[in-house]
């Protein structure tokens, strides 16, 4: 299972391209939100994202991955892919 995957974004950012190409390599279904169209997006980026104000900010279910580099960063470090799969649940005995 694929816990719900967020960016933060501007249409026109190269990072943001950038990242989102990786996750559509990987075939990971992702939200957009574009913070340029309302101000109020913006800000609960910044909220959520620890006062970051650089787009992208990623979210992947409750883990704030940070901007396109940190994204690559964890892929190249083989752990995207964990944070991209949830654990199946544990049986209860």
């Amino acid at each position: 299972m694929i816990p719900n995957v967020e960016i933060y974004l501007t249409r026109w950012c190269p990072y943001c391209r950038r990242a989102l190409m990786l996750l559509e390599h990987k075939g990971v279904k992702y939200t957009a939100i574009d913070v340029d169209t309302d101000p109020g997006l913006r800000q609960t980026m910044r909220e959520r994202a620890g006062g970051a104000h650089t787009v992208p900010q990623i979210f992947i279910g409750d883990t704030h991955v940070g901007g396109c580099d940190d994204l690559f960063a964890l892929e190249r470090q083989g752990q995207l892919d964990p944070l991209l799969t949830e654990p199946a649940p544990q049986p209860i005995d």
